[in-house]
């Protein structure tokens, strides 16, 4: 089985370690992955994406024109990828940034207040963990424990008291994907 997933938003919202912890934590478990960022030149605050590929086979390209996923953090990633999804995918929006619904009712979507969710956990640079969380919530290629492993592996040690943080979030986004609530109050 192969699933192609596109995170995409901002720069500097941890779009494409997001990325990389799918690919890590796929890669890990001895999958197969391809991991393909693409940003602007101005970086933070430009667009960012990135697509990753898991799969139990070998992959034979890169490209990725019809994902199985998206994950949208901000209005224009919404609007630019929600009409690219494959029949019966999986679309994750960030609520705190987009101001509208999903227009297709073919997908399983997951409008979720990412942004509040990880300002309410405690800091607001968790919002991907929070969206990531909320995927594997809706489309369980990868379990917690293998997310929370790959990221005490990979994660430099610089950052590595923010684990609990990024445990907690990646819960409390499947959490909120299962469910519908939060665990957190959020405004």
């Amino acid at each position: 089985m192969q699933t192609e997933i596109l995170i995409s938003g901002f720069g500097g919202q941890g779009v494409l370690f997001a990325g990389q912890l799918l690919a890590y934590a796929a890669m890990d478990i001895g999958k197969e992955v391809t991991w393909i960022p693409s940003y602007g030149p101005e970086m933070r605050g430009g667009t960012a994406n990135c697509t990753v590929i898991i799969s139990d086979d070998e992959i034979g390209s890169a490209t990725v024109r019809n994902p199985k996923a998206v994950l949208a953090m901000n209005l224009p990633s919404f609007d630019k990828y929600e009409s690219l999804i494959i029949p019966g995918g999986v679309l994750v929006a960030n609520t705190s940034l987009i101001n509208r619904e999903c227009r297709r009712t073919d997908l399983t979507t997951v409008m979720i207040p990412a942004n509040g969710i990880a300002e309410r956990i405690g800091d607001k640079r968790m919002t991907n963990m929070v969206m990531v969380g909320a995927l594997l919530g809706k489309l369980p290629i990868l379990s917690l424990d293998v997310l929370e492993k790959a990221l005490t592996d990979h994660l430099p040690a610089r950052h590595k008291k923010l684990l609990p943080l990024n445990f907690n979030s990646l819960r409390e986004g499947m959490t909120f994907a299962q469910t519908g609530v939060s665990q957190v109050f959020i405004k």
